[in-house]
């Protein structure tokens, strides 16, 4: 058949508009299959970044923007001034390594088996502290966040384990850390020029300048080489600095200028400690502003717990920081052993600036991070931490159980501490009459489980912040708080690991 010209021009003109409604189809189809690509849809904004900057020892007064009269912090000045100050922001324990498995894990480092800080193991000891570490069966932050695509990296300060950099334990690769930079406890001999930090399983050998410089170097070093391979990859970093844990050493020139207002140049060495991690501090941020991440980079800012007391052992001639309105120091289980500084920022996505008296945990950032990363947090896992996330769009937030500390070495009497709302109870075990642990294990775990909680004394810390008026036989809270404590006491011990060769 043949067509005229009139009638294959009529031909063509209805197969283009056959052929450009199919492709609209296409199109449109392909739309609708796409996440997030629906018609009309926004595009979703990119995952968020998360740093991590954990100081030693730093007490809950040792910034000028809690108060310090003395040191001064300009660069955390600003991150409080442009983020979050929380005003009662607890650590996980008020000593070191339970603290950090804390934060690692979003659990009471008890149920972990980290009771207490982890010396390196040199012999066999009969309370197995030798054995402490933290467990591959454990679930971690940066684990959760490497699965969701992260890249994740540690600088500083690990002790998570007895036997650092040996087959023989778990390592820092091990909980989810793409490359790692770091020592098992102190830098040493001192911050000054240390000479025990390992990269990534190799020993490094002695390094010129300050542990917090050298620490922030190292940072920024791997997030260069994230940017310079022009990947997009969002990242987790963990900064854990030395300072201003013992043996305490600062730059002259910023010691220098606190000779004037310190008592004797030891506490000028302290004060210059901490001003110095500050200007580690801006160096970081300022890297983050160069490699264009600084907007939607959520940092947290916080210590392990309490300050150190001056002299307490020999080394701690310099142990000058201060819990400020707070009772107590390192190893308490009153406020001033595991309440800390705690600034948050995050200029793309914080909706609330200045203070917040909400009560807030290091493990909360294990659930909040996750959620704000979108990864995902197995459903059996039972979590002590809360997801902070309402918090930052200027919500309130809910604990749905009340904080538990359980530290048997503590200095003061009281072993065990609750922290539920304005409430904040103490409790003796067996009336003091517990010998103070500093691990459980088969040899002890009778005694430990057969303890009761005694002496109970409760505080309404929000208006009582030093501890000092017990109300425990003054208000009709106090039946209903100490029975809540003692059933959350009973969950954690029946389910702290015990440690057995």
């Amino acid at each position: 058949m043949r067509y005229s010209p009139a009638a294959w021009g009529g031909f063509r003109q209805h197969s283009c508009r056959a052929l450009q409604f199919i492709a609209f189809l296409i199109q449109f189809v392909g739309l609708v299959a796409l996440p997030g690509r629906l018609v009309g849809a926004q595009e979703e904004p990119p995952r968020p970044n998360f740093v991590i900057v954990l100081c030693d020892d730093l007490g809950y007064g040792d910034l000028q923007c809690y108060g310090h009269p003395h040191i001064k912090t300009p660069n955390l000045n600003r991150m409080a001034g442009e983020g979050l100050r929380l005003t009662n922001f607890y650590s996980a324990a008020p000593v070191c390594s339970p603290s950090r498995v804390g934060l690692l894990t979003g659990r009471s480092p008890n149920l972990a088996g980290v009771y207490d800080w982890i010396p390196p193991a040199t012999r066999p000891q009969d309370d197995l502290r030798d054995l402490v570490h933290l467990r591959r069966e454990e679930i971690t932050l940066p684990q959760l966040l490497s699965d969701a695509g992260y890249a994740t990296c540690l600088v500083g300060k690990w002790h998570c384990n007895s036997k650092f950099n040996s087959n023989a334990q778990p390592q820092p690769n091990d909980a989810g850390f793409d490359y790692w930079f770091a020592t098992q406890n102190n830098a040493a001999p001192s911050h000054e020029n240390p000479n025990n930090f390992v990269r990534n399983g190799e020993p490094v050998g002695p390094i010129e300048g300050y542990s917090c410089q050298i620490v922030v170097d190292e940072a920024i070093r791997w997030l260069e080489q994230q940017r310079t391979v022009g990947s997009d990859q969002p990242f987790f970093l963990y900064v854990a600095f030395h300072e201003p844990h013992e043996p305490v050493a600062s730059p002259p020139e910023l010691v220098a200028q606190y000779l004037d207002v310190a008592r004797n140049e030891d506490e000028a060495q302290y004060f210059a400690n901490v001003a110095n991690v500050d200007v580690a501090v801006g160096r970081l941020f300022d890297a983050l502003k160069r490699l264009d991440v600084d907007s939607n980079t959520v940092v947290v800012f916080t210590s392990d717990n309490g300050p150190e007391t001056l002299r307490r052992y020999a080394r701690a001639r310099r142990s000058y920081g201060r819990p400020g309105p707070l009772r107590g120091m390192k190893l308490w289980t009153t406020d001033g052993g595991f309440r800390v500084a705690g600034i948050l920022r995050w200029p793309a996505g914080l909706q609330r600036r200045g203070e917040s008296d909400e009560v807030v945990s290091a493990l909360d950032l294990l659930p909040t991070f996750c959620r704000l990363a979108g990864a995902d947090i197995p459903a059996t896992r039972e979590l002590d931490g809360i997801d902070l996330s309402p918090l930052l769009r200027g919500q309130s937030i809910e604990r749905p159980r009340p904080l538990l500390w359980c530290y048997y070495n503590a200095l003061n009497e009281h072993q065990v501490a609750m922290r539920h709302g304005p409430w904040k109870m103490l409790a003796k075990l067996d009336h003091g009459q517990l010998p103070r642990f500093q691990n459980v294990h088969r040899g002890n775990v009778q005694r430990v489980h057969a303890a009761r909680l005694t002496d109970f004394e409760l505080y309404h810390v929000t208006d009582d912040i030093d501890e000092s008026d017990n109300l425990i036989d003054q208000v009709e809270e106090s039946p209903r708080l100490r029975e809540l404590m003692e059933r959350e006491y009973r969950r954690l011990v029946d389910a702290s690991l015990v440690w057995s060769r």
